[in-house]
């Protein structure tokens, strides 16, 4: 059962409509990285949980990006709202579709379910929504960066910062699972290669060396021969 309350979860306020700027707004409304998608991955992935604790949280953030959904789409309409005359207006997705939210990215590309990653282990689940996260931030980043006005880079703001919340939310979920920084999970055990780092892009003084291809978790092979006694 959903219960949808009035007030958004964050006051929209735009001092200025730019239907240019909601064109590019629409990239988190119907694009691959904005709050639609992370609804629905979210709360498709919660039915496969079976830790009460995440499964919770999941449900919790899912709605919570609905929210944010609404915000985008309470922005999209503000900014193209009252300005259909204008020559911005005519050069947008908005002068053939309409005022306000389409369910569309920002070069009109319209919204697939192929956006959607979720595998039904919730390990890689997690995962996988640590990077969508990180998508969604970084769009966030671009977009406040073009806002026309403080009222729209407010709000941006805000839908960033609880972007970087989630991220933290799912972090602890796997810490408390013991795979926050554990690779292996399922039941099929690795072979005898999984501490091994090939050389591949051989540079000779210039090749790198870090804690992803050293001692004691990584064997380095310098000079990298095929296996052929399989």
């Amino acid at each position: 059962m959903f219960f949808h309350k009035k007030e958004p979860i964050h006051i929209v306020k735009v001092d200025e409509p730019n239907p240019r700027f909601a064109q590019l707004l629409l990239e988190q409304f119907g694009g691959a990285t904005g709050e639609l998608t992370a609804a629905l991955q979210y709360w498709v992935q919660s039915f496969h949980v079976e830790n009460l604790g995440i499964k919770d949280m999941l449900q919790d953030i899912a709605i919570e990006e609905f929210s944010h959904l609404e915000v985008v789409g309470q922005m999209i309409t503000a900014h193209t709202k009252g300005v259909d005359q204008t020559e911005a207006y005519k050069s947008t997705l908005f002068a053939v579709r309409g005022l306000g939210p389409h369910f569309l990215d920002s070069q009109g590309n319209a919204w697939t379910a192929n956006y959607l990653n979720e595998g039904g282990d919730v390990v890689r689940d997690l995962r996988a929504n640590i990077a969508a996260e990180a998508g969604a931030r970084q769009t966030y980043e671009e977009l406040i960066k073009l806002a026309p006005d403080e009222g729209t880079k407010k709000t941006l703001v805000n839908l960033l910062t609880r972007e970087i919340s989630h991220t933290q939310m799912f972090m602890k979920a796997l810490d408390s699972l013991g795979k926050l920084t554990d690779p292996m999970f399922g039941n099929i055990q690795p072979d005898e290669t999984v501490d091994i780092y090939y050389n591949l892009s051989s540079n000779g003084s210039q090749d790198q060396r870090g804690p992803w291809n050293s001692e004691p978790t990584f064997r380095y092979i310098a000079d990298p021969v095929p296996d052929v006694s399989s």
